[in-house]
């Protein structure tokens, strides 16, 4: 062998070693349960320019953990499955954040579609596979995007039906008048393709409410799209994949447009010459379609001047009111290619003030479900009731046969009259909005006509029908449950029926008013009121993905903000939001106690999914609302601001004014301190060192002050509160009760509830989000669970009793009423059912290890309770925690997520006694390097356990 050729095969030898040194041992137990992109499986409109890659691992054994990542994100998949990243390439990173990474490779184009992959690395530094292909698209960026699409409208009203008209009457007016409204639109077009299509996306802004036809077909299952909004700042396209409904060759699109909430000019005026502007303007639609045909060429449709416009059988829409809808003026074939559209006008270009379009990132509104019939009867007038068992939001869907020109209405209402004979209208609000919920359709006498409605929903569950000439059955009627589709991947339940139903009311409550915005009430209001939306956010967040819900809102509160003076330093303008949001109908300024909803909403996010993007693109804005509250503090101390502990027993803000216990001042400072802790810890999430110092010098000051003027003693007792429950449970949840009083203070709060209030709660929403799990928290689990559970006024047992299938506004004696005045379905009520999964069934995230990173378990109940399940989602995957007790042997069954701890909170008692998987704990930790802090909490790492103790 000569020298030169030892020397190549010598450095072969080397190389291949070095190969072989640099093959990774595979972890064949690590598998990726999912993988996101901005919260989202494959998402079609990706806006911002830095997408966050989240992704959850299956995995065996214990106390597994992700030390490195890698991404790779190219422009095809190709590239990527060569490992030629063209556009990012992370290269192994040493870190075990596995939600919201960052996208930092190159600039991403509008409209095109990337590729990416991840794997990762355990604690013992063995990798994963790689994980299966992923994509993301993104959406349209900006307005040049929108190329030569134009808004369009109706050009002219050509409505003659005499159905078209609606009287209206708020509850300060003599008379009703007629009202007609802004007339629905429909619009066509139809255009030709030459070659084979590969592919094509439907991009659609609707300024109102619209539907979306494609040969003849509607598009997708959305319906009331798009979510509302303060649509001159902010308004929101949705994209629908359109490629297997286009061919080649000639297509027909078709839009019907209707009022939503952009057009609605009806409600909420007081009196017919009312000048106030509660419409945005006409409605119109803007639709742009990007085509892109087998050959690789591209091509792009969209309205403008060439679309024809008419109206339709839509006579009458309006988001309160309801729809109508004529049969008679029916367009059939309006949306197929071969319709004769001679007759139709020109659809009219406009330019609506719109600062801003993004795509709409939350879920669509869908139908969700349908009911049939539970009870029929006649009313005293011999029109049809029908009972569908459940207070809902959405329509109802009818299937009849009657002769042409027959007037079909339907009134819904949620309640019945006290004698049940007929309905009672008085909860949901005509003399508020100034109109009844009625659908009217009017038939063409056809064989067979089916109908639901396209532009309103209600809230009910009776319909009155009139103009049938049959009892309806689940064949004529059923009712249609519509709301935003928000996915439950959360659960509770437990031995204890009573707590079971009134997680199954808490959860009804919120769906019916979740329509693109957190609501107040889907009748009478349909509002964002802030107040109502801090209340029940904690709850929902266990239940349901909430993740985009809350930044889209956070969004309206935003584009709501209006200059506002400061009290004590008039000179300076803050912005400031109204009390509800978004939209026309609003109200003052925020009081603090509503307002706080800006900075809670952000908080709760950031604690639920650990992403602190909301946290910095608000930082701001709440710093400034911070201040503007500031300036209400008077020489005590105290913030001199608040609305109030809203709807507690018997209250009423006209009649009994007085059944609010609790000072507005009191709850307000109460959770103006809570708030001025969270702005403590956002500082320092944004590094804002002076603000940090700012916000603890004030928590302590307020504190100070707080106890100063409000915390005294009972009268002929040895006890201490704040002056009423709602105040006193405040306190002792946000940690302002002095260490040496706080026993004094829970037991002045325990001789309140038993000794003044006969076992019974006192609190409205301020207080009783809070009452249940503070109660339980200072060992009054049992208390807790009485005050729950009594069947008298007032409980949530006694609103269940009562037939109640959501939770009602108003905290009444609903048998001394002739019906249940006041919403029936108000989810600032569903807030205290945070406690079953907080305390019954112990799971709480943490500051430190927020978006479940590091939680803590610590399940407390009443003796009478034997079980308990919960499972919470998190972006680590779903944390599950059952639970049962026999006489005095606890077992609990644990999973604790990949790359994730669990604090599991123990008394000295019950660590002595601990077992985990059957071996005893000093065992156990010697064999798994368990950590015990504080003496008693265990830390844990991922896996699933099966702990046992004695209670």
């Amino acid at each position: 062998m000569t020298k030169r050729k030892f020397f190549i095969a010598l450095l072969s030898i080397v190389l291949l070693t070095a190969s072989c040194d640099e093959k990774e041992s595979i972890a064949t137990d690590l598998g990726f349960q999912s993988l996101e992109c901005n919260s989202k499986n494959n998402p079609t409109v990706v806006e911002s320019e830095h997408p966050l890659f989240t992704w959850i691992i299956n995995s065996e054994g214990f106390n597994k953990s992700q030390s490195a990542y890698h991404i790779l994100v190219a422009s095809s998949i190709d590239k990527l499955n060569t490992n030629d990243a063209d556009l990012w390439d992370s290269g192994k990173i040493l870190s075990s954040k596995s939600t919201y990474v960052a996208y930092e490779g190159q600039k991403l184009k509008p409209v095109q579609k990337y590729y990416w992959k991840v794997k990762i690395w355990d604690e013992n530094e063995q990798a994963s596979n790689w994980s299966s292909v992923q994509d993301f698209q993104m959406g349209l960026m900006n307005e040049t995007n929108w190329g030569a699409a134009k808004w369009i409208s109706l050009n002219k009203d050509t409505r003659t039906s005499e159905h078209r008209f609606r009287a209206y009457k708020t509850g300060k007016m003599k008379e009703p008048f007629m009202v007609e409204g802004q007339a629905a639109s429909y619009f066509r077009k139809v255009i030709q393709t030459e070659k084979e299509i590969q592919s094509a996306q439907a991009y659609v802004c609707g300024l109102g409410y619209y539907e979306l036809y494609l040969n003849g077909e509607k598009v997708g299952d959305h319906v009331l799209d798009p979510a509302p909004s303060n649509y001159d700042k902010q308004a929101y396209y949705v994209d629908y994949n359109i490629s297997e409904a286009l061919k080649k060759g000639e297509n027909a699109i078709g839009i019907v447009l209707g009022n939503g909430f952009y057009g609605q000019d009806i409600s909420w005026k007081r009196d017919p010459e009312s000048d106030r502007d509660m419409s945005y303007g006409a409605p119109a639609v803007r639709l742009l379609i990007k085509l892109t045909y087998t050959d690789g060429s591209q091509e792009d449709f969209y309205t403008n001047d060439s679309w024809k416009e008419s109206t339709g059988p839509i006579v009458f829409n309006n988001i309160y009111g309801g729809d109508t809808y004529d049969a008679r003026f029916e367009l059939n074939g309006w949306n197929t290619v071969n319709y004769d559209d001679a007759k139709w006008g020109v659809a009219k270009v406009i330019s609506p003030k719109v600062t801003k379009i993004s795509a709409q990132q939350i879920p669509a509104i869908k139908k969700l479900k349908e009911f049939e019939p539970q009870n029929v009867f006649k009313a005293p007038n011999g029109d049809w009731i029908v009972d569908f068992g459940q207070n809902i939001a959405g329509w109802v869907k009818i299937n009849v046969q009657e002769k042409e020109g027959q007037l079909i209405e339907i009134t819904t209402t949620e309640a019945l009259l006290r004698n049940e004979k007929d309905i009672f209208q008085g909860s949901t609000g005509g003399g508020a909005n100034g109109m009844a919920q009625i659908y009217k359709y009017i038939c063409k006498g056809s064989d067979k006509e089916t109908w639901e409605p396209k532009f309103s929903y209600h809230g009910f569950r009776y319909a009155k029908i009139k103009g049938i000439s049959r009892k309806p059955d689940s064949d004529m009627i059923k009712a249609v449950l519509v709301a935003t589709d928000i996915q439950e991947n959360g659960s509770f339940t437990s031995s204890d029926a009573l707590l079971n139903k009134m997680h199954s009311i808490s959860k009804w409550t919120i769906v019916d008013n979740v329509h693109g915005i957190p609501e107040d009430c889907p009748h009478r209001e349909k509002c964002g009121w802030l107040g109502d939306a801090h209340a029940f956010c904690e709850y929902a967040l266990y239940n349901y993905d909430m993740y985009d819900f809350y930044k889209k809102y956070m969004e309206d509160i935003r584009t709501q903000m209006r200059p506002t003076k400061g009290h004590n330093n008039p000179e300076i303008k803050f912005q400031v939001p109204t009390m509800i949001a978004p939209g026309k109908r609003t109200s003052t300024y925020a009081k603090l106690d509503w307002g706080v909803a800006t900075m809670y909403l952000p908080w709760y996010n950031y604690l639920y999914y650990g992403d602190d993007a909301i946290v910095k693109d608000y930082y701001e804005d709440m710093k400034e609302l911070t201040q503007f509250y500031l300036s209400y503090k008077d020489k005590d101390g105290i913030i001199q601001d608040g609305m109030g502990d809203w709807c507690p027993p018997r209250w009423d803000r006209r009649a009994n004014p007085s059944a609010m216990e609790c000072d507005p001042i009191i709850s307000a400072n109460a959770y103006f301190y809570d708030v001025l802790g969270i702005m403590e810890n956002f500082a320092k999430i944004i590094n804002d060192a002076a603000y940090e110092a700012q916000m603890n010098k004030e928590k302590k000051e307020l504190k100070e002050a707080f106890n100063k003027t409000f915390l005294v003693n009972i009268p002929k007792t040895n006890y201490k509160w704040y002056g009423s429950q709602t105040a006193t449970v405040q306190a002792l949840q946000f940690g302002m009760v002095p260490e040496t009083e706080i026993n004094s203070v829970v037991d002045g709060l325990v001789y309140d509830i038993n000794e003044v209030k006969g076992g019974h709660h006192s609190t409205g929403i301020h207080g009783n989000r809070y009452i249940y799990t503070v109660l339980t928290n200072y060992g009054k689990e049992d208390l807790a669970y009485q005050i729950l559970t009594t069947p008298d006024f007032p409980s949530q047992t006694y609103v269940m009793n009562n037939g109640f299938t959501t939770w009602p506004e108003r905290q009444f004696e609903w048998e001394t009423m002739e019906g249940p005045t006041n919403s029936l379905n108000h989810p600032m009520h569903s807030g205290f059912a945070a406690y079953f999964y907080e305390s019954l069934g112990g799971i709480k995230s943490t500051y430190e290890g927020a978006g479940y990173k590091e939680f803590t378990v610590q399940p407390i109940f009443p003796k009478n309770m034997t079980e308990t399940a919960v499972d919470v989602p998190t972006p680590y995957g779903t944390i599950h925690n059952s639970w049962e007790i026999k006489g005095e042997n606890f077992s609990m069954n644990l999973e604790v997520p990949f790359n994730t701890k669990a604090k599991v909170m123990l008394t000295p008692t019950e660590l002595a006694s601990l077992k985990i998987n059957g071996t005893h704990f000093e065992t156990y930790q010697k064999e798994n390097s368990i950590k015990v802090i504080d003496k008693s909490a265990v830390i844990i790492g991922s896996g699933t356990y099966h702990l046992e103790y004695l209670k």
